[in-house]
């Protein structure tokens, strides 16, 4: 055995010692090494970490930038929901003069003209109350008064009033109203837009962990594509020097430049690659297109290898992925809010019988006016005179002078405004009514139709819900499933990886001692820089499904430590 391989040997040399002499052999190409050429738009470099890359993202992504003003707003509207309980506070105040053409003695006018003249003001304080749908009104009237009338007894005078009312729904509106449904609403929408601020975290975070490590393999992967050149570059060294030397053909040379313009080309791909990867993290992390990293190239940080990923078992990661998932929350306030509707239509629809009482105290005072007579009390005159005649021959007494302007008046009357306020805080005049306002609607369809379709609505929620429910449990076994594969893909990787450089280092010693060729050693290289590529990949590969396990099972806020604010 040891004899034939001998005799090959010298068969090999052989035939290398007649091709190196072959003159038609092709001249040695010349052997160009490896340029890189500078990325466009990259003048700098700068390191960059997972942790950093999140918290850019968190910062800046635009987004989550809509998702807070969207919190702000549902807050802003529960603040305006409340604000239909604020009382309100009014004033109804006014200037009157008239002056009134008066044809009759009846009317009181000296002239012909009755001139009224009022101050009045009207202070009002009202409101709802929020638990049992009713309202009330708080109202002090005050006035001056007055008046060129015959008839009046006081002049100018003070009327003032307080009044207190009250509207107590007894029906409909009793539990249920506009108000509080908008106010419980406002709230639900406020735990809406976090859980959606909170999905959006999750997916921008799961978003940026994939881009980052994305990033990493593109680097690696570059580095791998150059370490390939280096190593077929050193393989062409190696055929030179054995072609001067008489022991291999120009061709093997030609293969070795073969394998580096090929390796070449992956060299600039690769750089394309971790240029698109490069800019797919800064658009997700920079504020803007004008941030100075636009001209940085981003190293990824160097990690340790990983340990091997923690997959949750399939019941808790289901489990926890039901409580937690932001998309189920949402679901589940919107059916509370169509349980909101329902009950609204349901109230609409019920007959309208309010409970109405008024409580109302009244104050009077004012300057007493002189006895004087008018035309309408002189018209009575004669009749007095003769009743008074006929009395007086039948020895009875005198008929009293009639008088219909001027003459006494009680005391609690006289007197300014301050007389007024008393006779009303004494309560002298008060009065009270209660009652009863019914209104029975006929048919109502209006409110039927709402409410039948708040019931439909709420049923396609459901079904909507269950579909969720479904796609949720599919994205978690998928999930799983991607990473426990991937883990395996990692090992296996490393020990193709591991085995690539051995058969790579035993064929390089096989051909230094003549029992290989050029051809079996470039394809080693080949499958060599096949492996490692096929590794980082891998690893790359592994690091996103464990972000995407993490987005599934909605523990991306809960391992990283993020702050949902």
């Amino acid at each position: 055995m040891r004899t034939l391989s001998v005799l090959l040997l010298a068969t090999c040399a052989l035939a290398q010692a007649t091709f190196a002499q072959d003159p038609q052999s092709p001249p040695l190409p010349e052997a160009k090494a490896l340029e890189v050429p500078a990325r466009i738009g990259i003048i700098s470099s700068t390191p960059i970490s997972l942790k950093e890359v999140i918290e850019r993202v968190v910062a800046n992504d635009k987004d989550l930038q809509v998702s807070r003003i969207a919190r702000e707003e549902a807050v802003y509207n529960v603040r305006g929901a409340q604000g239909y309980f604020d009382p309100r506070i009014g004033l109804n105040a006014h200037r009157l003069h008239s002056t009134t053409p008066v044809a009759s003695v009846l009317g009181g006018a000296p002239n012909g003209k009755l001139t009224q003249d009022e101050w009045l003001a009207d202070p009002q304080f009202s409101g709802l109350f929020p638990a049992l749908g009713g309202s009330y009104k708080v109202d002090f009237s005050s006035a001056r008064q007055t008046t060129n009338s015959q008839f009046a007894t006081l002049s100018p005078q003070f009327p003032t009033s307080v009044n207190l009312n009250l509207t107590q729904p007894l029906w409909r509106g009793l539990r249920y109203d506009d108000n509080r449904y908008r106010l419980q609403v406002a709230r639900k929408n406020t735990s809406l837009t976090s859980e959606q601020f909170r999905q959006r975290l999750i997916e921008i975070t799961t978003q940026a962990i994939q881009a980052y490590w994305e990033l990493d393999f593109a680097y690696r992967n570059l580095q791998v594509q150059v370490e390939a050149v280096r190593l077929a570059e050193q393989q062409d060294a190696s055929n030179r020097r054995q072609v001067a030397q008489g022991l291999l053909a120009p061709i093997d040379v030609i293969q070795t430049q073969t394998q580096i313009a090929t390796f070449k080309q992956n060299v600039f791909a690769a750089q394309q690659m971790l240029t698109s990867a490069e800019n797919a993290v800064k658009v997700l992390t920079l504020p803007d297109r004008n941030d100075l990293m636009w001209s940085a190239a981003l190293v990824p940080e160097g990690h340790a290898e990983d340990a091997r990923l923690a997959i949750p078992a399939l019941d808790d990661a289901v489990k926890h992925a039901l409580d937690g998932r932001p998309e189920l929350a949402q679901s589940a306030l919107s059916i509370e809010i169509n349980q909101l509707d329902s009950k609204l239509s349901h109230e609409r629809s019920k007959p309208q019988i309010d409970a109405v009482a008024t409580v109302s105290a009244t104050g009077l005072a004012g300057t007493q006016l002189a006895a004087q007579t008018n035309s309408f009390a002189s018209a009575f005159g004669p009749l007095v005179d003769r009743l008074s005649t006929l009395s007086a021959l039948a020895g009875l007494p005198p008929v009293p002078q009639i008088n219909l302007g001027g003459g006494s008046v009680p005391p609690i009357f006289i007197g300014g405004y301050g007389q007024s306020l008393s006779g009303l805080a004494g309560g002298n005049f008060p009065s009270a009514t209660l009652g009863l306002q019914v209104s029975l609607p006929l048919r109502n369809r209006t409110a039927l139709a709402q409410e039948a379709l708040s019931s439909a609505e709420g049923r396609r929620l459901k079904v909507q819900r269950q579909q969720l429910e479904m796609a949720i449990e599919q994205d978690v076994r998928n999930a799983l499933q991607l990473a426990s594969s991937a883990q395996a893909q990692l090992d296996a990787a490393i020990d193709a990886r591991s085995y690539a450089e051995q058969q790579y280092a035993s064929e390089q010693r096989q051909f230094l001692a003549g029992t290989s060729t050029v051809y079996l050693v470039l394809q080693r290289q080949t499958a060599l820089i096949g492996a490692r590529t096929s590794e980082i990949r891998a690893r790359s590969n592994l690091r996103e499904a464990g972000a995407n396990v993490d987005r599934a099972t909605s523990r991306t806020i809960e391992t990283l430590g993020l702050a949902v604010q």
